[in-house]
């Protein structure tokens, strides 16, 4: 039993809930702290098949019970029912976690008898409690998958469809499953990631999780259990009452026709208040020995109220383009109102308030801590006080590292402190009370309380802090796939660039079979439609065009593509001239080596309130190793807006602080740089550093007195605008400069920037690096850490491209405003940003509307953004002052105008600014109506709308660099050099002079022709999709040793099942292409060559000269074996019987063992 579990018993034990039973009322006042305690009560005395339901008025309540109850999941489980975060008739679906969740409870609820029922407690927000329920969707069975268990797979396919699951050729995300061969992937709710089985007949063979970057298997399991990840699954009658309405509803009549289909499309179940099955209410579902508990009834009832109230004026704003008449908008609602709450539950219910306490409630004798603030010298001052009055007190602390600093930190204050590893231990405490001190235990518990009759207080983590440590558990639920992925957007029509031919339009793959065997290739097309067919194991000649649109397409067998890349070469060295030499400089300065993470770093950094994703674990080891090493840190972090980039500055800026050192903080904006004081004060709250700003909100004494201070060293952090530039700003020791959204900077600045910057560490923070940044990353001059995986609670941000219109504006943001949301607004015109907040009140008179822009005056611009963000506006029309690092996560739908006049970089980072909080969220940019686009402002729009995946910030600089024809490097211009050879080849280029200059060996291309009588290919039969085929081939084109090769094989194997023999020779062809290339042979062909007497294969190896001793030895094991010096040419002869593969891969590694070298790419 946990600690705190066992406090709960002891607070039971001693009568602390006593008079609820003795009480008629079943009104108790009770404050937050011990609310979890309550719940959990009745919890432990429910048998197995009653529950205990409690309802909040939100989902924000919910989610902090849901943390306070962790403690207790050693006694009992709690999950959320969460409600719908999509409103009636929006044509957007829930999320489908949303609706795997609410169909979990509803279906446990509902099939109590089950095994798989366990949930004890489930938290409702008043939301989903007003929602109406479709028994008819609970009359499922889950499957449930076992090894060595049997079952039909067509059945389990046919199952999967009907429980809402969509079936691609690759699971990348939610709610998808994927059929190969005898292999099944399938990501369902409830599991942390996909699962793949593996059938052998109808018996399951192996079970196990799959990871969604690379698709390869993990963990094996034993067991799973698959549940529907959609509620609304029209059945037979549904689909009948559909076709209905589809003769009836006239505008709507193709969306229940779909329906009437059994089709699953987006937003599906927004029309569900019209099928008559939606008709239950919660709270029939509940028996009479289940408890609810009631949190904030006043609350609860008015949130209900307002949703109903809400939804009945939408639907009279939308119910007469449907052909609806007003007598019948009451018939298809979604919500029930709140008229008599469980007044007809024959069960126990307890009405809970927290806020205002009514004559006849009972008070619990649970209370806060009461330390009034969060001082260290209050605490200790409070625990005396607390141990004098008799009380045993008792510290919780989240982590080993943080309990032994609170035991540490109370002796040296003089008081008693030890440790409660155990409930033993806890017994013991809690009977000597003052004697024995102050005893310290880990937990999962947040905020402390104390009872007089239990006799003990507890100091919560928070209480240190000032502020909730919310631990989250999060993953993924969609592929995060690498910005480097070659064919990521590959397609017929698209442009790719051939080591030897230049510029071609790549026009599809295609299948050929020359002397009977079939190979695929990708066909290329060149100028005058020349045509050039490249076996898959060449894709390495390949890459991607970026570098502008509708580049000239070369000509195949001319000199015109040897000229252009020897210009191109000519200008690259030059330009790899300077960036060794501003390398060289770089290496050679010395910087401050810092020491390993102190015990502090380690505290600081686990009250981070969310779980690290893959990438900001990496950029985190990288930024420190920099920092731990010997030379200046520079290093770029590319991350999308919300990916976790402030997190890995803030634990940079620690560290630098734990050694004496001084941190900047540089960002772009006044608003910008108040935020990021607010998180880095609070995370840094516990620990002695102390944290400024510096920007145009201070007055001039305020702001010369810290810059005083900066000098003294003793401000720790420091967070300013250009100001921190100024030429009055001395450091006295400055370790660490962070440059937050370095594009917005001017030239001037970045002078500036280069000059503070020497022999300091420097980290810089962008979600849409300019593109000499880029660069200059990719080129190795600058560290790059990317980070590309998604928060799990982050969806990607609908978007709308399209003409301008009120109708659609107005829509949004009601819409917005029914899910108790916020808006922000973008007009990038002062001269005229009243007139469209007044046109907007007019739009929407119910929106309280606020107007921010740089010019107003500062005071007053601060007022206007920090009341927004408390929420009593709820549009904001705005500048896009908005653009950089603003966090408001309840603004939720993005809606810019004249957005054909904003960059693709600032686009993104406006879209950046909405969605922060879990919740699906809107972008509408829209563009002048009637109006000609030029044709840049066409491709920055078409961009924007078609990124909507999460981590698409990397590639829109990627694209940025096409449209604006591709930017510099250090100064010169390139852009028609990268014009002309495509970005990538460029890249690659400047990579290989570097590599000369500093006098590496640089391995030349070298076009090896293999042509050997194999079938070497990956079928259609065992790779269906073309794209996953393609991306398949060039993975295998890219393995340079054996060990590489086997371990795609085995890859396959897992994927898509047995390698069948064609896709493994393809494998033997690629080992052979290896030793090829590194023997600089220009071509290895086998021939089979038959007379009427015999049948021979004759091999052919062209480019490589090799030693005498094996000729000598080729000689004694083959009977014709020759080699012409002036060709250097190889030729064998062989029994046509033999193995071709086996044979050419012998003759090689003698080759390579008789000619003395090693070599990287047979392993």
């Amino acid at each position: 039993m946990s600690i705190i579990s066992h406090l709960a018993k002891v607070l039971d034990s001693r009568g602390v809930f006593d008079e609820i039973s003795l009480s008629r009322s079943k009104s108790v006042y009770l404050k937050e702290p011990g609310f979890a305690f309550l719940v959990a009560r009745y919890a432990r005395a429910r048998n197995d098949s009653q529950r205990v339901i409690v309802v909040v008025p939100s989902m924000a309540d919910a989610e902090v019970l849901a943390r306070d109850l962790e403690p207790f999941q050693d006694e009992f489980f709690a999950a959320i029912m969460p409600s719908w975060d999509t409103l009636p008739f929006e044509r957007l679906s829930p999320r489908l976690e949303t609706m795997a969740m609410r169909l979990r409870c509803l279906w446990e609820l509902t099939h109590r008898e089950s095994a798989i029922s366990k949930t004890a407690i489930w938290i409702v927000p008043a939301r989903s409690l007003a929602q109406k329920i479709d028994l008819s969707s609970l009359g499922f069975t889950p499957i449930e998958v076992n090894v060595g268990s049997t079952i039909d797979m067509a059945e389990l396919v046919r199952s999967l469809g009907e429980f809402g699951y969509r079936r691609e050729y690759q699971v990348e995300s939610l709610g998808e499953f994927a059929v190969r061969g005898s292999i099944v992937d399938l990501f369902a709710p409830g599991l942390p990631s996909p699962i793949r089985i593996d059938f052998f007949g109808d018996e399951i063979d192996r079970l196990s999780n799959f990871s969604l970057v690379d698709q390869l298997s993990t963990e094996a399991l034993a067991k799973a259990t698959i549940f529907p990840i959609r509620e609304f699954r029209p059945n037979a009658s549904q689909r009948g009452e559909a076709l209905t309405l589809a003769d009836s509803m006239g505008v709507l009549s193709g969306i229940f026709e779909q329906i009437s289909q059994g089709i699953y499309f987006e937003g599906m179940e927004s029309w569900t208040p019209f099928f008559s099955s939606f008709d239950t209410a919660f709270e029939s579902l509940l028996t009479k020995g289940d408890t609810v508990i009631v949190s904030d009834s006043p609350r609860v009832v008015e949130r209900i109220s307002a949703i109903a109230s809400e939804e009945e004026d939408l639907i009279s704003v939308l119910g007469p383009t449907w052909g609806l008449k007003s007598d019948e908008y009451s018939s298809v609602t979604l919500y029930v109102r709140a008229d008599n709450l469980f007044g007809d539950f024959g069960g126990e219910v307890i009405f809970r308030d927290s806020l205002a306490r009514s004559s006849d409630s009972t008070v619990i004798d649970i209370g806060g801590v009461g330390l009034g603030d969060h001082r260290s010298e209050t605490i200790v001052s409070a625990i005396r006080s607390d141990m004098t009055a008799g009380f045993c007190v008792l510290v919780s602390a989240d982590s080993a590292a943080m309990a032994n600093r609170i035991i540490a930190s109370l002796k040296d204050e003089g008081v008693g402190a030890f440790a409660i590893r155990n409930t033993n231990e806890l017994e013991v405490a809690l009977s000597n009370r003052r004697r024995g001190g102050v005893g310290c235990f880990i937990s999962g518990i947040e905020v402390g309380f104390r009872s007089a009759r239990g006799g003990f207080v507890v100091i919560g983590p928070s209480d240190f802090t000032g502020h909730r440590v919310r631990r989250t558990s999060t993953y993924s639920t969609r592929s995060a796939r690498g910005v480097g992925a070659f064919f990521d957007s590959l397609s017929a029509g698209g442009y790719v660039v051939h080591d030897y031919h230049g510029v071609g339009r790549y026009l599809g793959m295609v299948r050929r079979s020359i002397s009977g065997v079939e190979r695929d290739y990708l066909e290329i097309e060149y100028r005058d439609k020349a045509k050039l067919f490249v076996p898959t194991d060449q894709m390495g000649a390949l890459t991607p065009y970026s570098g502008g649109d509708n580049p000239t397409l070369s000509r195949m067998g001319g000199t015109d593509w040897t000229k252009t890349k020897a210009k191109v070469k000519a200008s690259v060295e030059r330009i790899a001239q300077e960036l060794v030499l501003l390398y060289q400089k770089r290496l050679a300065a010395v910087g401050f080596s810092h020491a390993p993470d102190t015990n502090w770093q380690v505290e600081m950094e686990e009250l981070f309130p969310y779980t690290l994703t893959p990438d900001q674990q990496k950029a985190i080891v990288e930024v420190k190793a920099d920092m731990e090493s010997d030379r200046p840190m520079d290093r770029l972090i590319c991350g999308d807006v919300g990916f976790g980039k402030t997190e890995v500055a803030i634990r940079a800026a620690f560290k630098a602080v734990q050694a004496g050192k001084q941190v900047a903080i540089l960002v772009p904006t006044t608003l910008l740089a108040q935020q990021h004081y607010q998180t880095f004060s609070e995370r840094f709250s516990p620990f002695p550093v102390r944290v400024e700003v510096v920007s145009r909100f201070l007055s001039n004494s305020e702001a010369k007195e810290i810059i005083a201070s900066l000098g003294d060293r003793s401000v720790d952090v420091i967070i300013g605008t250009h100001r921190l530039l100024s030429k009055d700003v001395k450091f006295g020791d400055l370790g660490l400069l962070i440059v937050d959204e370095e594009q917005r900077f001017g030239v001037t600045h970045k002078e500036a920037i280069k000059a503070l910057s020497v022999n300091v560490d420097v980290l810089t923070l962008s979600a849409t690096p300019i593109p000499r940044t880029l660069e200059m990353s990719l080129t190795g001059l600058r560290d790059l850490s990317l980070l590309n995986t998604p928060p799990g609670s982050r969806q990607p941000i609908l978007t709308y491209v399209g003409d301008f219109d009120e109708a659609a504006v107005t829509e949004a943001i009601r819409r917005e405003l029914l899910r108790e949301g916020q808006v922000f607004y973008v007009h990038n015109r002062v001269m005229d940003i009243e007139a469209v907040a007044s046109r907007i009140r007019m739009l929407v008179p119910e929106a309280r509307v606020a107007v921010a822009h740089g010019q107003m005056e500062e005071s007053h611009l601060e007022t206007i953004v920090e009341d927004f963000w408390r929420g009593e506006f709820d549009v904001l029309v705005c500048t896009t002052i908005i653009e950089s690092g603003i966090d408001m996560p309840t603004v939720n739908t993005l809606v810019v105008d004249r957005a054909e006049l904003l960059g693709l970089g600032q686009l993104h980072q406006l879209r950046g600014r909405v969605g922060r909080a879990g919740v699906k969220a809107y972008a509408y940019l829209f563009h002048a109506p009637n109006t000609k686009l030029t044709e840049e402002a066409y491709e920055r729009l078409k961009t924007i709308g078609e990124a909507i995946e999460l981590g698409s910030g990397f590639r829109i600089a990627m694209r940025d660099l096409e449209i604006r024809g591709a930017g510099s490097l250090l100064g010169h211009t390139q852009s028609g050099h990268i014009a002309a050879v495509g970005y990538d080849l460029y890249v690659k280029m400047v990579k290989e002079a570097i590599a000369y200059l500093n006098g590496e060996e640089v391995a030349l291309p070298v076009e090896c022709r293999i042509d050997i009588p194999v079938s070497a290919t990956i079928p259609r039969s065992y790779i269906e999709k073309d794209e996953i085929r393609l991306e398949t081939y060039k993975e295998l084109a890219d393995c340079q040793n054996d060990e590489a090769i086997s371990a795609i094989q085995l890859a396959w194997q897992d994927r898509f099942g047995p390698v069948p023999d064609e896709a493994k020779a393809l494998c033997d062809v690629t080992r052979i292409r290896n030793r090829a290339l590194y023997l600089a042979m220009t071509e290895v062909k086998g021939v089979i060559q038959s007379t009427s007497f015999q049948s021979r294969l004759r091999i052919t190896m062209v480019g490589f000269s090799p030693a005498l001793s094996a000729l000598v030895n080729l000689r004694r094991r083959f009977a014709k074996a020759d080699f012409r010096d002036i060709s250097k040419t190889l030729s064998i002869e062989v029994d046509s019987t033999l193995d071709p593969v086996e044979v050419i891969l012998s003759i090689m590694d003698l080759l390579i063992e008789r000619a003395n070298i090693k070599s990287a790419r047979i392993g």
